[in-house]
């Protein structure tokens, strides 16, 4: 089958790769395409002022071997030589880390394409089955990652290679379906006027959930921290925790499924991040796949396509790995992205 012609993809190793997020930035670098990649402790964003520091003083002062080349994933778009990240105060100069940092080729892509790239080959071992439907089919596939926002990526199989599409998913309308739905959406936290899927699917929207139940219930909330939510609930020491984190598996669920659809991921739908691994018993419950399902008239469709949740503890470092040693299997748009000398 003919691959795509990424001859002019290929970065020149040793590659840095970093995943920068909110709190944590997340680096390795690869000596060359056959080894096995360097990784270095966890990077606390707050500890530094900018992204360079931080990889001069935690990765370049700490390794002997000096990488020509960075790929970087940041949440947000890419659309300027200057890049803004949404969680933290970094701002990502692609240009400066070619004059002051060594490099001689950065390439920066969106956070949630890295995890695209993670689940185009991801064993067995990094993830969960939820629910009975099982293919190993080479078909599109979906991620989607609720976390402190909720981000979704696709990855597309064509021409004999996957292409990660990055988006803003997290940001579709999510409604309310059933009755108690309707007794509760009225009280939810509203972004000027509507709700987003990531308005619940996130760790704020937990909380926001937790009270909106307790407000339709004419219950005092009592917890403020999705932490505290989601651990009474996965204990069962609290029922409206409980319900909480039943619906947020729902809801989960119902955006996972129109996704599912939109890109036909027969392939297979990826749910990452923490929230989903600390809330994989939940996930069990039947409340995700009923959710999931619950597509007339593609039902049958939907019972077809498995679901799984990434146990990978570095999921997009991993995608990123791939992409930085095999190039050709991967169509990633490099357009208006890559800086080089």
């Amino acid at each position: 089958m003919p691959q795509l012609d990424t001859s002019e993809t290929a970065l020149p190793f040793p590659i840095l790769i970093g995943d920068i997020g909110g709190t944590n930035a997340r680096f390795s670098i690869i000596p060359d395409a056959t080894s096995e990649q360097v990784h270095f402790p966890n990077v606390r964003t707050a500890d530094f002022d900018t992204i360079d520091e931080a990889i001069r003083a935690s990765i370049l002062g700490k390794s002997a071997l000096k990488p020509r080349s960075a790929i970087l994933a940041v949440a947000g778009p890419i659309s300027d030589d200057e890049i803004p990240l949404t969680n933290c105060d970094w701002v990502v100069k692609p240009k400066t880390m070619i004059e002051q940092l060594g490099f001689e080729d950065v390439l920066v892509v969106n956070d949630f394409e890295a995890q695209a790239l993670a689940i185009a080959d991801l064993a067995d071992e990094y993830r969960e089955r939820l629910g009975t439907a099982s293919d190993d089919m080479i078909a599109s596939r979906v991620v989607l990652g609720p976390g402190t926002g909720l981000g979704v990526g696709g990855l597309v199989h064509a021409r004999g290679a996957w292409i990660p599409v990055p988006g803003e998913g997290g940001h579709v309308d999510l409604g309310p379906r059933t009755e108690r739905d309707l007794e509760i959406f009225p009280h939810l936290e509203t972004i000027e006027g509507r709700i987003s899927a990531e308005q619940i699917l996130c760790g704020r929207g937990i909380v926001n959930l937790y009270r909106a139940i307790c407000t339709a219930d004419g219950i005092a909330p009592v917890y403020v921290d999705p932490a505290d939510v989601t651990s009474h609930a996965l204990a069962g020491t609290d029922k409206v925790a409980v319900e909480t984190i039943a619906l947020f598996s729902t809801y989960l669920g119902r955006v996972a499924g129109d996704m599912a659809m939109i890109f036909m991921a027969r392939g297979g739908v990826f749910l990452s991040g923490g929230i989903s691994q600390k809330i994989l018993p939940a996930l069990r419950w039947p409340a995700f796949r009923a959710g999931f399902e619950d597509k007339a008239p593609h039902s049958a469709l939907l019972a077809t396509i498995p679901t799984y949740v990434v146990t990978h503890p570095l999921a997009a470092l991993a995608g990123l790995s791939s992409f930085a040693r095999k190039p050709e299997s991967f169509g990633v748009s490099t357009d208006g992205r890559r800086w080089r000398i």
